[in-house]
């Protein structure tokens, strides 16, 4: 768990010292990856989604991405699918729809050991002040706190999680600075 070069005492412990534990917390032992927050804020720009609430999910392999109205289709002999997303939590008012290439699709397993076949789509993840392009499952997770999950895949080999600390690199701008043409819509059914 914790990097190469953090000082144990082995004869008494083969743990590292609270000290210990607190500098590579604080980043000062963390073999040049970042410390994050159990959710963070980050932004999907090639979907247009300038900023979403995601959860750092460390027992997931596969990052997963809350949808409605899934359509997959062929384009130019590419398999591709278009979907609707709603960014914010507790605002079913807010639309943005997308269209991506469909990379593949998936049994995956959730938490409670249920079984889905999910659309996988691949694109640009940009946080802690960098991007990279990770794999996403399409699925419904609208009864759920979090619109986003970061499964293990995305988060490695660049990020270390800090359980106890939530948001450290701050809050993402609302605005959009995509150059891909998305559609955002203010839908103005009630949301009861």
């Amino acid at each position: 768990m914790f990097p190469t070069g953090v000082g144990m005492n082995r004869l008494t412990n083969p743990y590292p010292t609270l000290d210990q534990y607190g500098e590579f917390m604080r980043g000062n032992d963390t073999n040049g990856k970042t410390v994050i927050g159990w959710r963070e804020w980050v932004a999907l720009p090639e979907l247009g989604i300038a900023a979403i609430k995601a959860k750092m999910d460390t027992g997931a392999r596969t990052s997963a991405l809350h949808t409605f109205c899934i359509e997959p289709f062929e384009a130019d002999g590419q398999s591709r699918v278009r979907f609707g997303i709603h960014p914010q939590m507790k605002r079913q008012n807010i639309e943005i729809f997308c269209v991506a290439d469909l990379v593949d699709q998936r049994l995956v397993r959730d938490s409670g050991g249920h079984e889905e076949e999910r659309y996988v789509i691949r694109t640009l993840l940009r946080f802690a002040g960098e991007q990279w392009p990770i794999e996403i499952t399409l699925t419904d997770r609208d009864p759920m706190q979090f619109r986003m999950l970061l499964g293990r895949t995305a988060l490695r080999p660049r990020l270390i999680i800090d359980p106890s600390r939530s948001y450290r690199m701050g809050k993402l701008q609302a605005q959009s600075d995509t150059t891909t043409p998305k559609q955002v819509r203010l839908n103005k059914r009630k949301t009861g």
